[in-house]
């Protein structure tokens, strides 16, 4: 079976850079895993994308070399073992809010006897290669999303489950029903509590021998935060950098085309 690149940086002691698939596009997917990412995961969750645009869009990025994976909708055995068929060598699940849910999640993740994946690697045999009922236990990385007030009480015991690989911030989630509101979701937060949390989160994870990993919307947040302790941090994602380069270019445009005209007179030669 090939090895985790993800797993492999770790090792080195190196941060991961990971980046992010909301549009369903094989050619989207392909430029994006061309540009140097460690990972590249797609959100079948709240990006608009189906199991029949994910497929397609994991093989793109085959060539690339980058490291796969998946954010799936829910904790919902069928999509979480359906993404590890068709590839995936990181499935992220959003809503874990308790010990109990996290164990449920890392036992669709692994093959018996650590769990109850049902075998059948319809493309991760090809993509993946051989060895896959012997080693994708110990190489598939699971993260358990902590995005909720209720998972924050629970912080210390969903760290704990064994098998889990890592606790993944989302911090507009997090943000919005820590605080009850208080704050509108978004990533990149300044509040000092907020702050707070996202250390604990690191210094949790870490105590307990897993990763802890934050979506961020900025390079340079998002280099803080592995300053933090943070092993991987997600940049921006495909729809953003895509609004944020075109707004970028008809912004210089408008900007360009307001000044004065600057074409030469007539007899100026």
């Amino acid at each position: 079976m090939i090895e985790n690149k993800v797993k492999g940086l770790w090792d080195q002691g190196k941060p991961v850079l990971h980046g992010w698939l909301s549009i369903a596009s094989p050619f989207v997917a392909e430029i994006m895993a061309a540009q140097g990412y460690d990972a590249i995961s797609i959100d079948w969750q709240h990006g608009a994308v189906d199991y029949s645009d994910l497929l397609p869009m994991f093989q793109a990025m085959r060539a690339s070399g980058v490291t796969i994976g998946a954010r799936v909708p829910w904790l919902d055995p069928a999509a979480i073992m359906k993404a590890l068929d068709a590839g995936a060598m990181q499935v992220i699940c959003p809503m874990i809010n308790t010990p109990e849910q996290a164990a449920e999640f890392v036992s669709y993740l692994r093959y018996p006897p650590l769990g109850q994946r049902s075998f059948g690697p319809t493309r991760a045999m090809y993509a993946q290669g051989a060895g896959i009922p012997q080693e994708a236990n110990d190489k598939i990385i699971g993260w358990a999303m902590v995005e909720t007030k209720q998972a924050m009480t629970n912080l210390e015991a969903i760290a704990t489950t064994p098998g889990l690989d890592g606790i993944y911030v989302g911090p507009a989630d997090l943000t919005f029903s820590l605080h009850d509101g208080k704050y509108p979701p978004g990533f990149d937060r300044e509040e000092p509590e907020m702050i707070e949390a996202l250390q604990r989160i690191v210094a949790v994870s870490h105590a307990q021998g897993i990763k802890a990993a934050l979506h961020c919307g900025t390079p340079d947040y998002a280099a803080r935060a592995v300053g933090w302790g943070f092993d991987m941090v997600t940049v921006s994602g495909d729809t953003r950098l895509l609004a944020g380069a075109a707004k970028a270019s008809v912004d210089a445009f408008r900007g360009l085309s307001a000044q004065p005209d600057k074409t030469p007179t007539e007899g100026a030669y």
